[in-house]
């Protein structure tokens, strides 16, 4: 059984047709990249999946349909990073942070977890928080504040992230810091990551499978080699994305 069961997803708005059919799956242990130009719909995926946005298909989660999920429960299956926090509290980095333990606090006939403290300073010495515990969220660079989110996601302990463009906007040391984070969440865990990214080089770097879209409909998936081949990135950009790519790599190589 897959961990993530996405069939059939379609997504309307305004009678527009957002997401047209698209069906894939995800196993524990792989990271699925989401890829595809502007407008193919790949954000809309991530809003489907974690409930966020309605749809007609079917999501299931180890079987079962994430529709008949409380939210809680949903919470301890996936976590969600987005590309942008708009923040306009002054919580501190810690109280942020341990807003990750909503999913594991007790309902009133539940037993909850007791392993909460241990949980938040794991997630903090992973993403090198520790000096920033104290200070307001509102005081942190863009990097600094995606690293605050990611760390809460870790409290949260889900089975899989989801990630929409979760390094956009970011300096290059910021990429590197949270695609690095989650692969080695990723080894710790055994679970399992779908990411929205826009770059190409990345999901090849780090992604295991890969979901090429365009206009709301899958182009291909399949594991990443099967799917970014010339002929499927060539056609779903409508350009040489690889001798553009080869082109932009030979201003970096020294004679």
């Amino acid at each position: 059984m897959s961990m993530l069961q996405v069939s059939d997803l379609s997504v309307s708005y305004g009678g527009s047709r957002i997401l047209d059919g698209v069906s894939f799956s995800v196993e524990a242990g792989q990271w699925l990249m989401i890829i595809g130009p502007n407008g193919a719909g790949k954000t809309t995926v991530i809003n489907a999946v974690s409930q966020g946005a309605p749809y007609t298909g079917t999501v299931l989660f180890e079987g079962t349909d994430v529709k008949t999920m409380k939210s809680r429960e949903l919470a301890r299956c996936v976590g969600v990073l987005t590309q942008n926090h708009y923040v306009g509290y002054g919580f501190t980095v810690e109280e942020v942070i341990r807003l990750g333990s909503y999913a594991h606090r007790p309902g009133l006939f539940e037993k909850g977890r007791d392993d909460s403290e241990a949980r938040v300073a794991d997630a903090v010495e992973k993403t090198g928080m520790e000096r920033f515990l104290k200070q307001s969220v509102l005081t942190l660079s863009g990097g600094e504040l995606q690293r605050a989110f990611l760390a809460q996601l870790f409290v949260q302990d889900p089975r899989m992230l989801l990630l929409d463009e979760p390094t956009n906007h970011l300096d290059l040391i910021y990429q590197k810091q949270v695609f690095a984070l989650v692969r080695k969440w990723m080894d710790d865990t055994g679970g399992a990551v779908i990411s929205v990214v826009h770059d190409l080089s990345l999901a090849r770097a780090y992604g295991t499978h890969a979901l090429l879209m365009k206009h709301g409909r899958t182009v291909d998936f399949g594991p990443i080699g099967d799917v970014m081949t010339p002929e499927n990135i060539n056609g779903v950009y409508g350009m040489d994305v690889y001798d553009w790519m080869r082109t932009m790599y030979g201003q970096w190589v020294q004679e």
